[in-house]
């Protein structure tokens, strides 16, 4: 059941992908809220896969993909339609491939992305539900502000060119903070990674 769960995040997104590139501004009112069910459903896939007893590693890293195609398709969206610098989906994903590269190698092995991270730190910022939740309440707000402002040019011009501004430039500020989190969840499981792949005798 729980993955099923996963799944519908995944169409839900292409349907959200429908709405913003609509055209139609009363449409897109429902940009913010359906955002944030689809990210608001990453936390119910893990509570429904613990509570019926589901975790598997397959259902994990099915997971952490969904989250990652999720996560880049709207960090390009936001790019392509002049919210945002391209830089940021690029960060994300040149952060995302080189995490995942490293993954995959416990993955092979049948540990966890999560039961990777070995250091406090690491397990805090990556593994630990707090920063897990964090980030991902930091993103869906960021998404969620940046396309509820998308249809109000067209529905309430007088309204943007007073506000407008401002209201472009929090979400400018929300993404640089998704972006700021972002590299400092990465750095740990690259850094454990390299240090763990050192021949023992260097690790003494």
């Amino acid at each position: 059941m729980a993955n099923w769960v996963t799944f519908g995040r995944f169409l839900l997104l292409f349907l959200l992908l429908g709405i913003v590139y609509s055209g139609v501004p009363a449409l897109q009112l429902v940009n913010a809220p359906l955002t944030i069910l689809i990210i608001a459903l990453d936390g119910v896939d893990g509570w429904v896969a613990r509570r019926f007893n589901e975790e598997t590693l397959f259902g994990a890293t099915f997971d952490i993909a969904i989250d990652r195609i999720v996560e880049t398709v709207l960090w390009v969206v936001l790019a392509h339609l002049g919210f945002i610098g391209v830089w940021v989906p690029l960060l994300f994903i040149i952060r995302g491939n080189l995490v995942d590269a490293i993954r995959s190698k416990g993955a092979a092995s049948g540990t966890a992305a999560f039961d990777m991270m070995q250091s406090p730190i690491g397990r805090f910022l990556v593994a630990g539900r707090f920063m897990r939740g964090f980030y991902a309440v930091l993103k869906a707000v960021t998404f969620a502000w940046i396309l509820l402002w998308q249809p109000f040019p067209a529905i309430a011009p007088e309204f943007w060119a007073a506000w407008g501004g401002a209201l472009s430039a929090t979400g400018l500020v929300l993404a640089w903070a998704s972006a700021a989190i972002c590299v400092a969840r990465g750095l740990p499981v690259i850094v454990e990674f390299c240090v763990n792949e050192r021949p023992a005798a260097q690790r003494g």
